[in-house]
């Protein structure tokens, strides 16, 4: 596990840009699983913006989204399908045959999720996997205690999510209180992971992951025994960890 400091949120955006960008280059038919929330959206801004500017084309990328609200209509300005082409496929060439997110809209939502994971594995599995961490250490909606052994399912709605995800909602009672994710095993069967993290609030989360044994308590922390993991946060995300481990550059 590779961690990397930069100043600020727009650092990491650009770091995580760079990656995306040069694994599309390397491998234009690259499979990337992408997510969603604030802290990926600065990275879609600069990937729409490297677009614009150098036309580096998504025409072979193929995308699978980490997860999907259970019971929202993909038109939904809350769905992660609204989102995603929002903040990213909408501005690109990627063919919409090849974007890829569950189908969690209506029952049978376990089917569906079988099915996802089936794509997946059809796909070839995973070439990059951008994470983002939440404030439990859930990766995903992969929530504390879930088996490592977990493939891609329904899955309930930890309160401190519901809770940090309220902000998109005009109300915390509308948070959905399900959802479609990859589990844990499908996300360490990706290639390469960069994680990103930033912000004061994520700062304790990642002393523990930094601290922690692996663990089922902290999802991430299974991280640690992926070959191929680069952790890429912000000073304020890493000032708890800096201050009493020092630097964590390495």
């Amino acid at each position: 596990m590779r961690w990397i400091e930069v100043d600020n949120y727009e650092q990491m955006s650009e770091q995580a840009a760079e990656v995306v960008i040069n694994l599309v280059k390397e491998k234009p038919e690259a499979v990337i699983g992408l997510a969603t929330g604030g802290t990926p959206a600065g990275t879609y801004k600069r990937l729409v913006e490297d677009y614009k500017q150098n036309t580096t084309s998504y025409e072979n990328i193929k995308t699978v989204n980490l997860d999907e609200y259970v019971g929202l209509e993909k038109n939904s300005d809350q769905s992660y399908t609204y989102y995603m082409d929002k903040h990213l496929f909408d501005h690109i060439n990627l063919k919409r045959k090849n974007i890829h997110l569950p189908k969690a809209e209506t029952p049978p939502y376990e089917q569906d999720a079988k099915d996802y994971e089936q794509l997946i594995k059809d796909l070839g599995g995973v070439d990059l996997q951008v994470l983002g961490i939440g404030e439990n250490g859930h990766i995903g909606f992969n929530e504390p205690g879930t088996p490592f052994s977990s493939k891609t399912g329904v899955v309930e709605l930890d309160p401190s999510t519901r809770d940090a995800n309220a902000r998109y909602f005009e109300n915390k009672d509308d948070v959905p209180t399900h959802a479609i994710s990859m589990g844990i095993s499908t996300i360490m069967k990706s290639r390469k992971i960069i994680l990103l993290a930033s912000g004061a609030k994520k700062a304790p989360i990642l002393y523990n992951l930094f601290k922690t044994e692996v663990t089922e308590d902290i999802p991430a922390s299974i991280l640690k025994e992926h070959p191929d993991v680069t952790i890429i946060a912000d000073s304020e995300a890493l000032a708890l960890l800096k201050e009493k481990e020092g630097s964590v550059n390495r």
